[in-house]
């Protein structure tokens, strides 16, 4: 079925503050995503896919120009992301990024560049995911009056593929949102990678997002 019905769970603590001085936070992270196909009564509305991620991160405050823009933090990172199932459609990969991140007035830009984790061949069930989703990710956000519009963007030039999300949250009441969701290209989920495809989702936020 093309119709479906995804959520996700992501929450993210303080583990650890201050590690050099008044600078350094050590934050453990876990989002989970499914895509379920509750409207597919032939076969019993099954998930279809879920994504498991958990990460650490060191936080580190920054004070620093750019282009105009203020530079305001530094993330060092290490994230791990499978869908928790077996051959053939086991799908998995490890990561360490940096992400940088700056604030110019309303907007937000967040450049994160990866390195995958090397796996031996053997026990690599998805080999090619580099060029399907690129070293890195950007992603630019604008906030006013409850309202955030953002856009994240990934390529790869050795695969000459890529991805585009384009969200937009807006306020219904107290810290209740409403969400949109636009996908296009590959890797809104790990099942899918190396599918291209183009998603228009609509739903609520139960937590404030940016």
């Amino acid at each position: 079925e093309a119709t479906e019905a995804k959520f996700q769970l992501s929450f993210k603590v303080k583990a650890l503050e201050n590690l050099f001085g008044d600078n350094g936070d050590l934050w453990l992270a876990y989002t989970q995503q499914s895509n379920w196909q509750l409207f597919n009564s032939d076969v019993s509305s099954p998930f279809r896919e879920t994504n498991y991620e958990p990460e650490a991160i060191l936080s580190l405050r920054t004070d620093g120009q750019w282009l105009g823009w203020r530079w305001r933090l530094l993330n060092l990172g290490f994230v791990h992301q499978s869908n928790g199932r077996t051959e053939p459609v086991s799908r998995s990969w490890n990561r360490l990024y940096a992400q940088f991140g700056f604030e110019r007035g309303e907007f937000t830009l967040l450049l994160r560049p990866w390195l995958r984790m090397p796996e031996r061949g053997a026990s690599d069930d998805n080999p090619d995911i580099r060029k399907h989703l690129g070293s890195g990710d950007v992603r630019l956000a604008w906030a006013r009056g409850g309202h955030i519009v953002s856009g994240l963007g990934r390529y790869s030039f050795s695969g000459r593929r890529g991805g585009l999300q384009l969200d937009w949250a807006f306020p219904i009441a107290g810290a209740l949102k409403g969400h949109v969701q636009f996908t296009s290209g590959q890797g809104e989920s790990l099942i899918d990678y190396n599918h291209t495809q183009n998603t228009l989702g609509f739903g609520i936020l139960l937590l404030p997002w940016q």
